[in-house]
């Protein structure tokens, strides 16, 4: 796992080091994993293990640290001056 962006109800939020494709954001959880692209909407790439009400839990904690995590994205993958 790589760096923790944030943690919010039992989820942590996180970006794989060197996973530097389209903008997303991976969750992980005792009851699952997924995967979200941020551009050019949040939408769910993979899902294991989570229900669809776990999944809409996840999409608006994304939704409400949307500039920290994309904040978060552009500092780890494009500011490696």
């Amino acid at each position: 796992m790589g760096p923790i962006v944030f943690r919010d109800k039992g989820y942590r939020f996180y970006f794989l080091s060197r996973d530097k494709q389209e903008m997303h954001v991976h969750v992980v959880s005792a009851d699952g994993e997924a995967k979200y692209w941020l551009e050019p909407t949040i939408k769910l790439a993979n899902n294991f293990h989570y229900s669809e009400q776990q999944l809409s839990e996840i999409k608006m904690l994304i939704e409400s640290h949307q500039d920290e995590i994309i904040d978060a994205w552009l500092e780890r993958f494009f500011d490696e001056s």
